[in-house]
């Protein structure tokens, strides 16, 4: 058992050694420029980087043509709403998203509201699910794009897409899906989910990090975005730079990997998942945070009554890595914004923890979690009701 044992795998997962090993030859052998249409180098480049549009894709139920390439899930969002805000040209533009989404979301609509948008953050109930009521009531005649991310990076919830869509559709607003934490571990089909822009990351699913892509749909309706980077007319038009062709071949094959491998590792992690939450239960005053949601298999927000959140993950810190929250906030202290959002109280915000198992995880790992968190929450217990003294 490798040591600490990783329970982060919504933060990031590590490149999956089939994935490295089709990287590996375009970083030496086949270093062509994808852009270098004169020769074999670049033909080679550019055959690499088709294939895997397609296993892209293939992946999410869209048409090669409909990927665009970026540098990750963040790029892919910044492209998506500034790109829809400045290429529809009317004097008022209203966007609607939801106050847990991730950052990259969140800071791109304060950019648009900084440029003279307005935007509406729907709330969520305490399982962390908007009300589609709510998000009707929220549309007027100047919204001009939906964004509902497709599963929570902190709680692993799962929204309503299809019926989102089906609003969205009603009312002729673009549909935007920050998919990062869904693609590859639920099945997420853009046709059926009518999914208009949808993005997600290589580096969640077992691929390199700095590789992204953002789908937009080529018809019904074709979508149609400015530029943010420009410079050659790249992908497009729609995002200039030469291509990073080793890092697409390693989203293009875990993509291709989580398609073929989906529906078994989802048996298999849903039982180690299902397994760590029953075994921690048993300490009492434990609580899964948006228990009563869909929720993606592999991850679990829970919470530990009467424990200092701030020992508990130093301390266990040398055995287990787990986090917080999500990867992005985790570096500041503030409570947990999408908790806070679902109405839980600060005490409980800051005994809550996210831990998210993976292709690599194990049931010695998923033992081995539960022993040392069973131990330290009952440390914590004893110290709190028994003054200092340790456990024996």
């Amino acid at each position: 058992m490798k040591q600490p044992v990783y329970l982060d795998n919504n933060a990031t997962t590590p490149v999956d050694p089939r994935v490295l090993q089709e990287m590996l030859p375009y970083f030496s052998d086949k270093f062509g420029n994808a852009a270098s249409r004169t020769h074999s180098y670049g033909w080679e480049a550019e055959e690499a980087v088709d294939i895997a549009r397609e296993q892209v894709a293939t992946l999410i139920g869209a048409h090669p043509q409909e990927i665009v390439f970026t540098s990750g899930a963040t790029e892919a969002i910044n492209l998506a709403i500034k790109g829809v805000f400045d290429n529809i040209d009317q004097q008022e533009k209203h966007i609607i998203t939801v106050c847990t989404e991730h950052k990259a979301v969140l800071d791109t609509c304060k950019h648009i509201e900084r440029l003279g948008g307005t935007v509406t953050y729907l709330p969520v109930n305490s399982n962390g699910l908007i009300s589609l009521e709510d998000l009707e009531n929220a549309i007027t005649d100047h919204t001009v794009l939906i964004s509902v991310m497709y599963a929570n990076n902190e709680t692993g919830v799962i929204q309503p897409i299809r019926e989102i869509a089906t609003i969205a559709k009603k009312h002729n607003i673009l549909f935007l899906s920050d998919a990062t934490q869904a693609v590859g571990k639920i099945s997420v089909n853009v046709q059926t989910d009518g999914i208009d822009l949808l993005t997600l990351s290589a580096h969640k699913i077992y691929g390199p990090k700095g590789v992204g892509a953002l789908y937009v749909r080529k018809k019904n309706p074709a979508v149609s975005l400015t530029a943010q980077i420009d410079g050659g007319g790249h992908e497009r038009n729609m995002r200039s730079g030469t291509l990073n062709v080793p890092g697409i071949v390693g989203l293009g094959w875990a993509c291709e990997i989580a398609s073929a491998d989906m529906v078994r590792e989802n048996k298999r992690v849903i039982a180690l998942r299902n397994a760590f939450e029953v075994e921690l239960l048993v300490l009492q005053d434990v609580e899964i945070n948006a228990e009563d949601a869909r929720r993606l298999p592999h991850c679990t927000n829970i919470s530990f009554g009467q424990v200092d959140g701030e020992k508990l993950i130093f301390e266990a810190g040398s055995d287990l890595a787990f986090s917080r929250s999500s990867a992005c906030t985790s570096a500041t202290l503030e409570p947990s914004y999408v908790l806070k959002a679902m109405g839980l109280s600060d005490e409980r915000i800051h005994n809550s923890f996210r831990f998210s198992f993976g292709r690599f995880s194990t049931e010695e790992d998923v033992n081995h979690a539960v022993l040392v968190i069973s131990r330290i929450v009952k440390q914590h217990r004893h110290e709190r009701n028994h003054g200092h003294h340790p456990v024996v």
